[in-house]
């Protein structure tokens, strides 16, 4: 029988902690949140492990140090609204509901969005709205958002998020070169977007965030 407690501790003390995530809200939420909550039940006994963890088809539940890094370097604060696309079983969503005013979260998957939707209320987190349509698209409706968190790889961004986002807000992505990943944080300034490195990472890329080459003749 694992104890989930304890592997959450352990989740935070020997992942997260050592890549240098410092903020106390993010160690805090990523210690209120139980993992194993937002898994598929056959999962839930390597729901801290220290590795992209598979939930259903296309959809990944980032590790816990690229996840960690990503929220601090991102540093959301108490009043801001955030969009997470890509929300899977909704764990992302949930950590982030700790730390931010409200969170919008996008998922693709009807079934998944309604798991998600289960999962939170039933940990009782009311500020979250889980809403389903093509990740690529964002939420306009929602719109504008402070902070947008892309919870997989991606090679280019969709303008629609840019357009969604607000004037000196922050996006958060993994973006893939092969095998190979850098996890960069963006700022809107001037409608375009300024990326800066964060940190090595990597992740599988989410539909609709490919780079599309034609033809060359």
């Amino acid at each position: 029988m694992v104890d989930f407690t304890q592997a959450r501790t352990m989740m935070v003390d020997t992942q997260v902690r050592p890549n240098d995530v410092t903020k106390y809200p993010v160690l805090d939420a990523m210690l209120a949140v139980p993992r194993e909550a937002f898994v598929p039940e056959g999962l839930q006994a390597v729901a801290y492990v220290g590795e992209n963890l598979l939930l259903s088809e296309d959809r990944w539940l980032l590790e816990p140090r690229s996840f960690g890094k990503m929220l601090d370097v991102l540093n959301i604060q108490p009043d801001e609204l955030v969009l997470n696309v890509g929300a899977g079983l909704g764990y992302d969503a949930a950590v982030v509901a700790q730390m931010a005013q409200a969170v919008v979260a996008l998922e693709s998957y009807p079934e998944m969005a309604a798991r998600a939707e289960a999962a939170l209320a039933a940990q009782g987190i009311d500020n979250v709205a889980v809403m389903t349509g093509e990740l690529a698209q964002g939420c306009p409706e929602q719109a504008p958002f402070d902070v947008i968190l892309i919870a997989g790889g991606v090679q280019v961004i969709p303008q629609p998020l840019v357009d969604q986002l607000n004037e000196g807000g922050r996006m958060g992505a993994i973006f893939m070169e092969g095998g190979l990943g850098i996890a960069r944080i963006g700022y809107k300034i001037d409608g375009r977007m300024n990326w800066t490195h964060a940190f090595n990472a990597a992740a599988p890329v989410l539909a609709g965030f490919e780079e599309h080459v034609g033809f060359v003749f």
